[in-house]
């Protein structure tokens, strides 16, 4: 039999060509030359072509070839794999260096995988992070890994995802709210945590006791989770003395940052003069009550314990600035993600909760880190 364009008068060259290759494969042609128009300009050009017997099974082989080609063609991990898939992350602040070294760990742990990883921040910002998630969703991301900047406000955009049958886990923050479904929370044990700080305060204001305060950050649970650790030991503490007792005079928000921990601060010694210690949720409010203590002359007066042992942390200890910090570890926990989320994936039951314990770390501890100036 002839070819089609000598029965079909009237035809385009590429209404022939549909009647050439049939249809279904004239709309993989069609898709593969659209996906990759740079690549495939020369196939493009086919479709302007008269249809020759010579030239329909190399064409139909060769759109098969480009199709497999074309699928193939997604962005890679970093080590020339074709990537498997994508984690999308939202971390609390890119400000806070402990959530930068998270998202550079659980990063380079994923390539290892062959996932790529999508890393935004919320910036203390529950609404933006809320957007983050839903592009997450639109771009349907194998699985969300949050550090919430609301633990309880973020389970709105948890549910969502939880019905588009994404997984979502979280790190270092966990989220409280009802009805949102985390696969597994991977984080520092904040309670034990706590209660380390709680035992370096009474360690550094030794049997004089005294005022303090605590610069908060209720929004996140794992500053609860300090705060109840270190109340708790102090509590315990206090019920054992007649005098010398340490006395929690005022909690105030710190907002977390070092702009709050100044504001706190500088509330808190104009209302209690008398004030000896400030235990802070984390390094940057803690180095911002520093500030204001030296700003108003009470640096030798009153002690700082933090939390967190970020470079910064670390170096305020070494030079006497701070007293202590229960240290974490957000490498571990970056890693530790991207590990439970590969083995979620390929069908183990993972644990809810997984946590890492911090350790506590002195001036004598600075002196022999070989990371400090």
């Amino acid at each position: 039999m002839g070819t089609p364009d000598r029965v079909n008068l009237g035809l385009t060259s590429r209404q022939r060509w549909r009647l050439t290759l049939g249809a279904p494969i004239f709309q993989v042609f069609q898709t593969v030359s659209n996906r990759g128009r740079d690549r495939m300009s020369g196939i493009q050009r086919f479709l302007s072509m008269r249809p020759r017997r010579g030239t329909v099974a190399a064409l139909a082989m060769l759109v098969l070839l480009a199709g497999c080609r074309a699928d193939q063609g997604g962005k890679t991990p970093g080590d020339g794999t074709p990537s498997r898939g994508t984690i999308g992350l939202s971390v609390m602040t890119l400000t806070n260096p402990f959530f930068k070294v998270i998202a550079d760990t659980l990063t380079d742990e994923a390539r290892k995988y062959g996932y790529e990883v999508v890393v935004t921040s919320g910036e203390f910002d529950v609404a933006r992070q809320r957007n983050q998630v839903k592009d997450f969703i639109v771009r349907k991301v194998s699985a969300i890994v949050l550090c919430p900047t609301d633990s309880k406000a973020i389970g709105t955009a948890i549910q969502e995802a939880n019905q588009a049958g994404i997984p979502v886990f979280t790190a270092d923050l966990a989220c409280l709210a009802p009805g949102a479904k985390v696969v597994s929370h991977i984080a520092t044990d904040n309670y034990a945590g706590g209660k380390e700080a709680g035992r370096a305060m009474i360690e550094v204001l030794g049997e004089a006791g005294g005022k303090i305060v605590v610069l908060h950050y209720e929004q996140a649970e794992s500053c609860l989770l300090r705060v109840k650790g270190f109340t708790e030991i102090i509590h315990e503490y206090n019920r054992e003395r007649q005098a010398g007792k340490i006395d929690i005079v005022a909690v105030l928000p710190g907002g977390g940052a070092k702009d709050g921990g100044y504001k706190a601060a500088e509330d808190a010694i104009q209302a209690h003069p008398d004030l000896v210690g400030i235990f802070a949720i984390n390094d940057p409010s803690a180095l911002g009550a520093r500030a204001a203590l030296e700003k108003a002359g009470k640096a030798d007066q009153v002690r700082i314990i933090g939390f967190d042992g970020q470079p910064e942390g670390k170096q305020a200890i070494k030079d006497g600035l701070i007293y202590a910090d229960p240290v974490q570890f957000p490498d571990r926990i970056g890693r530790q993600t991207m590990q439970t989320i590969a083995r979620h994936f390929e069908g183990e039951e993972v644990p809810a909760e997984i946590l890492i314990p911090t350790a506590l770390y002195r001036k004598a501890d600075a002196d022999k880190d070989p990371t400090l100036q």
